[in-house]
């Protein structure tokens, strides 16, 4: 008699009852579709072609039953190679498989395929078997979160298992979308175009969100979506100035433009506290100096500026986190969430360093290993919310060492695969602030002639330079690189437009 014709055993005869005097206890089983992973497993085994239809999305670890895993694994092995995987062929991996002898042998791969009706359902039973799995892989995330939220873990906070779970699901979701593939040049094309005409009609020209800034604009036709933009200087350069300067223009641009260039912006802030990036946009708003705010130097009449720049920056979508010591799971789970309730459009992270990879990190010979993750982690957040991301990233001391004080991409501190997956690389650099730190001195032996001289060609650069600043577009995937001239005020700290007519020496 086969097992399923074998009658179930009635309630008086269980063990169970025996004892206890009661009826047979109730369990539920896992998520699971035998007859599905049979279907499947048998139209593969007559008809090879058919693994075309789930190969990208169906694994081994997927089927319910462990030895049908094994025997789709086995046949997919065959397949890849080029040979032929049908019962006959698979016969000599299983003769002395023990798991496939308790379900009838090598004979039962030969049920498997005797057993098929069509292939012609084959991906449909593939979407089952996988949704399947990750109906039991939620069962198993939601149970972790029981028994984890019952130990009193002094270790673990319960934000921590929050973010914990959060970024579990996430990672579950990712497994589970199974939509990708190749996609029709022709639908793509008509994407391109639209985008095209887009741009076109708006005033700017710009395909991307806007910086604010003119010339960076035109140099890079916005902050495009699913871009990762590194943003990279020297200490006292102005990148966390700049950085906010963009992010704050963009978020002001969407409420002034109604949203045609402009963006809701996250600001991921690591270094500064919320407090301190507020004053910094307050001074720029109000053209009061940062530091006479934040020592209360303020003047009767500068009230009247704050309470009506207050009523403007009240409206402007500009969200701050500053939590320290962020790890790159934890901001990409806190961006999903403000995209679902705000519709995110910009991220900005300051900075790339002070990021905690996937796993924490925490060992100095693994760092640049860990940094190389973190930003392909920030560039798959970008593609995924399909959002750019502006990322900021301090630069080595060789830059000190060099007479020429500007930037190169072999400069970039740790860097790891930072300008492999960089779809831009920026550097802000500041001729003024080394000038200011090199005043001449005489040399022995020299004459007041020649010393007055270099002292005087010293002089006219610092007044070139002065408030001057530079972006140096030093890679871009979509176009051109070069330098862009900015108008830089430290009191406020603002980037802005250079005056046209001021023409800095080349």
């Amino acid at each position: 008699m086969d097992i399923k014709d074998t009658p179930a055993p009635s309630p008086d005869s269980s063990p169970f009852l025996a004892v206890h005097g009661g009826p047979l206890p109730t369990y539920r089983t896992p998520p699971h579709n035998l007859e599905a992973e049979q279907a499947l497993l048998g139209a593969m085994l007559v008809n090879n072609r058919t693994h075309e239809k789930v190969g990208d999305f169906l694994f081994a670890e997927h089927f319910a039953n462990p030895v049908h895993g094994r025997i789709y694994e086995a046949a997919v092995k065959l397949i890849e190679r080029g040979q032929m995987a049908n019962p006959v062929t698979l016969k000599a991996y299983f003769e002395q498989d023990e798991a496939l002898a308790a379900v009838g042998g090598a004979g039962y791969l030969a049920e498997l395929a005797a057993g098929v009706v069509t292939v012609v359902n084959v991906e449909d039973y593939g979407r089952a078997i996988h949704d399947l799995f990750l109906r039991r892989q939620l069962i198993d995330v939601g149970e972790s979160m029981v028994n984890e939220a019952y130990r009193h873990d002094l270790e673990s906070a319960a934000t921590d298992q929050i973010e914990d779970a959060e970024r579990r699901l996430f990672d579950l979701s990712r497994t589970g979308d199974i939509r990708g593939g190749f996609a029709r040049f022709d639908r793509c094309l008509q994407t391109a175009i639209i985008a095209a005409e887009v741009a076109f009609k708006r005033d700017s020209h710009i395909t991307g969100v806007t910086s604010g800034l003119l010339d960076l604009d035109r140099k890079l036709g916005g902050l495009h979506k699913s871009d990762l933009i590194i943003l990279a200087g020297r200490p006292s350069m102005g990148k966390t100035a700049l950085a906010t300067n963009i992010g704050f223009n963009a978020a002001r641009a969407i409420v002034e433009t109604q949203g045609k260039d402009g963006a809701v912006v996250g600001f991921f802030s690591l270094e500064m506290s919320s407090e301190q990036l507020a004053t910094r946009i307050l001074a720029d708003a109000t053209e009061v100096p940062s530091d006479k705010i934040r020592r209360g130097e303020i003047r009767d009449s500068d009230f009247p500026r704050f309470v009506e720049a207050s009523r403007m920056l009240n409206q402007v979508p500009f969200f701050i986190d500053d939590t320290p010591a962020l790890t790159v799971g934890t901001l990409r789970t806190r961006a999903r969430r403000l995209n679902r309730s705000d519709k995110l459009g910009l991220i900005v992270v300051d900075y790339l360093q002070l990021l905690r990879g996937p796993g924490g990190g925490g060992r100095v010979e693994n760092r640049v290993q860990e940094l190389s993750e973190i930003t392909r982690s920030l560039k798959a957040v970008a593609k995924e919310l399909d959002v750019p991301i502006l990322a900021l990233s301090q630069l080595s001391r060789a830059v000190e060492a060099r007479e020429d004080k500007r930037p190169q991409l072999a400069d970039l501190r740790e860097s790891g695969s930072i300008e492999q997956d960089a779809d831009v690389v920026m550097f802000v650099f500041r001729e003024q602030y080394y000038l200011e730190r090199s005043e001449p001195t005489r040399r022995p032996d020299e004459s007041d002639e020649k010393f007055n001289d270099r002292f005087e060609r010293w002089r006219q650069r610092c007044e070139e330079m002065h408030n001057v600043a530079e972006i140096i577009v030093a890679k871009q995937r979509h176009g051109p690189i070069g330098s862009i001239k900015l108008h830089f005020d430290g009191q406020f700290t603002r980037f802005s437009d250079l005056d046209p007519h001021h023409s800095p020496r080349d």
